[in-house]
């Protein structure tokens, strides 16, 4: 009878513990296996060098926080500031610089952000956990009563969570990086940026809030940018996670373009790379790319294509557009005074292409870092295109830190600035594709993985 007792609650233990949900730990995939000539490894040295140079010369020598540009007047950027944390070990691990000096630029940052008032001062530097997104280079302080942003926040806690993996020595300065890393993760409340029932973009992370304003009732929805900061909440405590990201799902927009080609569309390219610069989704999907059969790495790839496939098609007659020069995203344009005929060109704006009928104001505008930043997806288009445009444009598009932002063939312009949010991506990406650096660090933490788990992310069959 005791024996009998005991085989009982044996099982029921071991029962109980099967039908719990399995907690899945998720690995970064290796590297890519592409391989490149010596020639080819010799062009991406160069392109990754001088693109590094931007983050080494243009962050404060105290604070570690990096310009938005390269102009005089530029402010700060909290999200080239994330995307350069991780540029400063690339630098280390190429031997631009030396661990200790990448690792002394990290600690100013974090030191810079944990000492910062956290308050609704109008002149204030962050509240909640967030920050501002653009922060003067002198005082640290808002510049242009701009927003408390979200995702430009998400992108410097992205930066912060790959350094506290990253710099694991037992020297005091690393021990300080993942102590500082720490606590600035956990004073982010993702719960203040959740807007309520009643909004139209109900449970979605707002895109903002200023003392001003208070929260700007529109949410982040759509496939886009985001992804990683639905994921990045998740897994740092906000409640209701599911529910929100769900409500970000039910705003996706699949699509076919081009026979073949079929994806969750965002016509810029940046959208399909900020999260992946970060984030290795290869072989996992959550619950509505489980249904599409694909993963969100083999989106970016087919989105890739379909910017390709749009340049060679050139509906609108662009000069240069072809199968070797092709790249639409968020970049600096010719602007108004270069209008002629018919054609009308944009200053900065949201450029992209999903095809022919879904586009972000195509101007003619091509960004060098839209077709590099997609290197890991598909190197077999990118790789052919970016020699095609230095053959063909040479130094034009090359100048102190690399590629200028984007250039006009129609409008016979090049731009003279380079962008940290354009350049970032740009150097991670490379460095992803040839050892897996910035996925392998991300990947292990425990925040990804917890965030993964609870948004219903698994393997693909």
């Amino acid at each position: 009878m005791k024996i009998s007792k005991v085989i009982f609650f044996v099982v029921l233990i071991f029962s109980t513990i099967a039908a719990r949900p399995q907690k899945i730990v998720f690995r970064s995939n290796d590297r890519i296996h592409y391989p490149l000539t010596p020639g080819e490894e010799k062009m991406f040295d160069s392109i990754q060098h001088k693109t590094f140079l931007f983050f080494l010369n243009e962050h404060h020598p105290e604070k570690g926080i990096v310009k938005d540009r390269t102009t005089q007047s530029s402010p700060s950027s909290i999200a080239a500031t994330g995307f350069g944390i991780p540029a400063f070990a690339i630098g280390a691990e190429r031997k631009w610089i030396t661990r200790e000096q990448a690792a002394a630029i990290t600690l100013n940052i974090l030191k810079f952000f944990i000492n910062s008032a956290q308050n609704t001062a109008k002149n204030g530097i962050g509240y909640k956990g967030f920050y501002y997104h653009f922060l003067r280079m002198d005082s640290g302080t808002r510049e242009w009563n701009c927003e408390l942003s979200s995702v430009d926040t998400g992108l410097l806690m992205m930066g912060i969570i790959f350094a506290r993996n990253y710099y694991n020595a037992g020297n005091e300065t690393e021990k300080q990086i993942r102590s500082l890393a720490a606590r600035l993760l956990e004073r982010v409340d993702w719960d203040f940026m959740v807007l309520p029932a009643s909004s139209k973009y109900a449970f979605t992370i707002s895109m903002a809030w200023t003392p001003e304003s208070g929260l700007q009732d529109f949410g982040w929805c759509g496939y886009n940018e985001a992804l990683f900061l639905y994921i990045l909440a998740a897994g740092s405590g906000m409640k209701n996670a599911e529910q929100s990201y769900q409500s970000w799902l039910k705003t996706y927009k699949w699509q076919t373009p081009y026979k073949g080609l079929s994806h969750v569309a965002f016509p810029p390219l940046f959208g399909h790379q900020f999260s992946q610069a970060f984030i290795d989704f290869r072989g996992i999907a959550d619950g509505y790319m489980k249904e599409k059969g694909i993963d969100y790495f083999e989106n970016s790839r087919r989105a890739t294509y379909v910017q390709r496939k749009y340049a060679i098609e050139n509906p609108q007659k662009w000069t240069g557009y072809d199968s070797l020069c092709w790249g639409v995203t968020a970049s600096d344009g010719p602007s108004g005074k270069y209008n002629f005929a018919e054609k009308k060109f944009e200053g900065y704006a949201g450029r992209g292409t999903s095809g022919p009928d879904y586009n972000y104001f195509d101007d003619g505008t091509v960004a060098p870092y839209a077709s590099l930043s997609s290197l890991p997806f598909a190197p077999e288009i990118v790789i052919p295109t970016i020699k095609s445009m230095n053959e063909k444009y040479g130094k034009k598009l090359w100048g102190k830190y690399g590629y200028y932002d984007a250039f006009n063939p129609t409008a016979k312009w090049v731009d003279t600035d380079f962008l940290g949010i354009d350049q970032g991506p740009m150097l991670i990406m490379i460095e992803n594709f040839r050892t897996g650096l910035v996925w392998n660090y991300v990947m292990k933490d425990p925040v990804i993985q917890k965030g993964l788990n609870k948004l219903g992310f698994g393997y693909l069959k």
